[in-house]
């Protein structure tokens, strides 16, 4: 309801990340709403500068209403979980500008760096008091991340805080949009786990702990194969630093530098890198997922050590290659 019914500078505008998962800004190009793209701060762990989205914002009006923002909390593909302080700024820019709030907590299970918390945004704009407990909150939980990681059941929920029920939200996604029936019984149980005094609770809490205990180790595994060379959340997100030689050379094969860095690994050691989440412009990144079998994991990094990274680099008539780095893995 947000998005629709409007063209023109007066289509919805909503505002997104950069880094962000393609699926937003395709569904605002689907619902011919304006995307208020706002650039995530890499060098503080990937936060939300108030300055930045008040930047993002200001540019966009005249083009567009802007209706509300969306927050991917913990990030994706950046995997930064973000702090208390940071999320009360923005759900205090919000109140100001009058947005609604899109909160993506999908991957709030995966805190793996030293001295991260997930707080939800629902949590921490209740317990600000009365003058922002009003604000309207969407808050999006998927069945396919977290330890339950049912991928091929397709379902999920968003829960809404403070909407006008006179929006008739119900109606609308019946409309449009329901997932299928076994997607809908794994949010049954998702929604509703073994309590502590049912037969099947120890069980559920030892897989649990097993799924989630084997995501950390295989994050720290790629932290650390990527930290070696000199120099939070589901995936990791490094940042190349390419010399003006490897640029030159992705042009001439028509290619941005961090597709041609990808291609060129994939060539020689079989690794598939993903590259379409947008960025700052002159900075390249890659994101890799941490979800195969720790084995799995274990073997690339032993299969394609960091030199035989540079190798390939320059094989590739990339010349040299500067650090990569992780951030709130």
């Amino acid at each position: 309801m947000l998005m629709t019914g409007k063209s023109g500078n007066e289509r919805a505008g909503v505002m997104i990340p950069v880094p962000q998962y393609p699926l937003y800004s395709a569904t605002l190009t689907e619902y011919n709403a304006y995307a208020i793209n706002y650039y995530l701060n890499e060098d503080n762990h990937w936060s939300l500068d108030v300055s930045e989205l008040k930047r993002a914002l200001n540019e966009a009006r005249g083009k567009c209403i802007p209706r509300a923002i969306c927050v991917i909390n913990p990030g994706n593909p950046t995997g930064q979980v973000l702090t208390r302080e940071n999320i009360e700024s923005v759900i205090k820019f919000a109140k100001a500008e009058n947005l609604v709030i899109l909160a993506d907590e999908v991957y709030q299970h995966n805190i793996y760096a030293a001295g991260s918390q997930f707080f939800s945004f629902k949590k921490v704009l209740t317990e600000m008091g009365p003058e922002y407990s009003n604000i309207e909150l969407a808050s999006f939980m998927s069945a396919s991340k977290g330890f339950m990681g049912e991928c091929g059941f397709r379902g999920g929920y968003c829960e809404i805080v403070n909407l006008d029920p006179e929006a008739c939200l119900l109606k609308s996604i019946s409309a449009k949009l329901c997932p299928p029936i076994l997607g809908q019984i794994v949010i049954d149980v998702v929604t509703n786990p073994p309590k502590p005094n049912e037969p099947s609770y120890k069980k559920f809490m030892e897989e649990k702990e097993n799924v989630l205990s084997l995501l950390k180790q295989k994050a720290k595994l790629v932290t650390d194969l990527f930290n070696s060379i000199e120099g939070g959340a589901m995936y990791a997100f490094p940042r190349l630093f390419l010399p003006p030689k490897a640029v030159e050379a992705a042009k001439a094969a028509n290619q941005t530098p961090d597709s041609f860095y990808c291609t060129a690994l994939k060539l020689e050691s079989a690794q598939c890198l993903e590259v379409a989440f947008r960025e700052v412009e002159g900075t390249y990144h890659f994101r890799i997922t941490i979800l195969p079998p720790l084995e799995e994991i274990q073997s690339i990094a032993r299969l394609v050590p960091v030199e035989h990274i540079r190798n390939i680099l320059l094989n590739a008539s990339l010349g040299t290659i500067a650090p990569l780095y992780v951030l709130d893995i």
